[in-house]
């Protein structure tokens, strides 16, 4: 792949919030909503589990996840790389 191709699957953001399983991290993502009725923003928050394969990552790292196909039962995301 070529890096003039886009990737496929949607690219965020987060704060990894655990690393005690093996090759899997949580990955907290944090966006503002506003409220269908009221138009106030309020913060809300998503986790997933993503794959990290040489397990560099440690709590606490703000880093890219990616989507992917699934590798396990709750795993569809894979660590990318630090971010800035």
């Amino acid at each position: 792949m070529t890096s003039s191709q886009p990737t496929k699957g949607r690219r965020l953001t987060g704060t990894i919030v655990s690393d005690k399983m093996e090759k899997t991290v949580i990955v907290e993502i944090t966006r503002l909503r506003k409220h269908a009725v009221y138009k106030k923003y309020q913060k809300v928050t998503q986790r997933f589990q993503a794959h990290d394969e040489q397990e560099q990552y440690t709590v606490g790292d703000r880093v890219f996840i990616r989507e992917t196909r699934p590798l396990s039962k709750h795993k569809r995301w894979i660590v990318e790389g630090k971010a800035a």
